[in-house]
């Protein structure tokens, strides 16, 4: 197994394809796409188009819009799952979203795919001098939450966030040597 991150790319549609609808209608954390998703060549285009404009840092972008790095998280050709870096934070995301939001399509759980794929997305908030990372899970998920406490996330706090959509929601911060002191 090879995992790596990648950006969406046409190339890969069967795979995307096949991953987004392992998912059904639920929300794909990290995907960039909107529940219900549909896996077809426009959602495909337009998902292309997005993550070019959000990666692109001289963009201006719509407000409540932040600079997001959107992957593929893919095992040589295979879509494996999702990973999206945000480069800040804001208001919503400082409570909700974190830096990196990950998922991972269901029949490839429990294989170690979202530890190498977080820890790649680690490696690009160090890259852009971030000194640590905010990242959230379900209070409930216990596989996402024993992936970032093994990263090194340490326990902020357990919210409510029913008015965003989720029960009870933990933040964590994982803090990365060797990065520059910049915090957003």
């Amino acid at each position: 197994m090879t995992i790596s991150l990648v950006r969406p790319t046409p190339a890969l549609f069967d795979s995307w394809a096949a991953a987004v609808g392992e998912f059904g209608e639920v929300h794909i954390d990290g995907s960039g796409l909107q529940a219900p998703a549909t896996p077809d060549r426009e959602t495909l285009d337009a998902l292309v188009a997005k993550s070019e404009v959000l990666a692109d840092t001289e963009a201006e972008l719509p407000e409540g819009a932040v600079h997001n790095d959107l992957y593929w998280v893919v095992d040589g050709d295979e879509v494996v799952g999702f990973l999206s870096f945000r480069h800040e934070l804001n208001d919503f995301l400082r409570e909700v979203g974190g830096h990196i939001g990950y998922s991972v399509r269901p029949s490839r759980r429990r294989q170690g795919i979202a530890s190498t794929a977080l820890a790649l997305g680690l490696d690009r908030a160090r890259e852009i001098g971030l000194d640590r990372v905010l990242i959230t899970c379900d209070d409930d998920n216990v596989g996402s939450y024993r992936t970032i406490e093994g990263a090194g996330g340490v326990l902020q706090d357990v919210r409510d966030q029913s008015a965003h959509g989720h029960a009870m929601l933990r933040r964590y911060w994982i803090e990365l040597a060797g990065a520059g002191a910049r915090a957003k």
